[in-house]
Formats: C-alpha cells, sequence, structure tokens
C-alpha cells in the first residue's frame, strides 16, 4: 500500500473519529522527511482530545495505526496524530527539561533515570541526547512502564582513540599530531 494510501486510509479515520466526537475541527495530513505521516487536529476546545497528560490523543493514534495496519499486510508508515499542537508542544517542553537534566548529568557525572514515558517522549529524549557529546541514553523497563536513563558516555579507550583518529586522516596509531 503506497505511503499517500495510507495516508488518506489514516486521515479518514482521524476525521471520522472526530466527527463523532461532535468536534468542530480540521484535519490535515502531510508526509514527513522520514517517509511517515503526520496528521494534524486543529480547532477550538481541543483538550478532550488530547486527555489527560495526553493520553487520549496517544489513543487516537494507535487507533488509527491499527487501523492501516489492518489494510496492509506491507510494512506501513509511521504515523503521528497531533491535536491542536499538543505534541509539538510536548516535544518542546520535553527537549528544553532533557537539556537541563543533561546539564546536570555532564557536571555531577552521575546518571539520571526520567520517569516512565510514551514511546514518541522517549524518541524526543534520544534524540535530543544523541545531539550532545559525552552522553548517552538507554531504555529500561516494560511497557507502560518505560523509562530512559541519561548517563555519562564511557571514556574512548586508547584502541578506539586510535582507531578514531585512523578514521579522521592520521595513518600513524598512536603518535601525537603535528601542531607546527
Amino acid at each position: 500500500m503506497s505511503i499517500e494510501t495510507q495516508q488518506e486510509l489514516a486521515t479518514e479515520f482521524v476525521r471520522e473519529v472526530v466527527a463523532r466526537f461532535g468536534i468542530d475541527a480540521t484535519t490535515t495530513a502531510r508526509t514527513t522527511e522520514d517517509d511517515g505521516i503526520y496528521i494534524s487536529v486543529d480547532g477550538e476546545n481541543l483538550g478532550f482530545l488530547v486527555g489527560p497528560k495526553g493520553a487520549t490523543v496517544e489513543a487516537l493514534q494507535e487507533l488509527t495505526r491499527t487501523v492501516v495496519q489492518r489494510h496492509t499486510e506491507e510494512h506501513t508508515s509511521r504515523i503521528v496524530v497531533d491535536v491542536g499542537g499538543y505534541r509539538e508542544r510536548r516535544a518542546a517542553a520535553l527537549r528544553q527539561f532533557v537539556l537541563e537534566v543533561a546539564a546536570d548529568v555532564l557536571r555531577t557525572d552521575v546518571s539520571e533515570a526520567l520517569e516512565p514515558m510514551s514511546p514518541s517522549d522517549r524518541k524526543v529524549v534520544h534524540d535530543t541526547v544523541n545531539d550532545l557529546e559525552g552522553l548517552e541514553t538507554t531504555s529500561k523497563g516494560l511497557e507502560p512502564r518505560r523509562y530512559v536513563i541519561i548517563r555519562p558516555a564511557p571514556a574512548p579507550s586508547a584502541e578506539e582513540s586510535s582507531i578514531s583518529s585512523m578514521e579522521e586522516g592520521d595513518d600513524r596509531p598512536g603518535e601525537p599530531a603535528d601542531l607546527s
């Protein structure tokens, strides 16, 4: 099933769910850079569709994925459903929080375990930390209590440092670079 067909199916499903709740909203969809599908529901008084801590929008997203998956036997595209910009605001706030925690981990050299969160929130954490030097992340636990640990990255061993410097063009492992 083409991404366009998946997008049409997913968008129509979300529109129908929103209409069944009697909510006047606009539903739009676009493909993302990574060949995913992003569906946005915009309008007034959408808090009901977001739900406590995003639980309802998360459920709507999972239902949408399931509907698309049931209509194809092939791999389906990643589908994100956002209501009233909730996911974008949540991701921005989460990135800011992660940067603060990351700064603490770098300063104290002590790992930090975050609260359990959804797969999409964990992805934001992993992606944010991936862009930082000297830190790494890992997920632990089982759904729905799966959480992320931010920890200092281990220092590269002498052998890894030699390999790294060779990859950067220095063909003499273990010798200092000529700085003159």
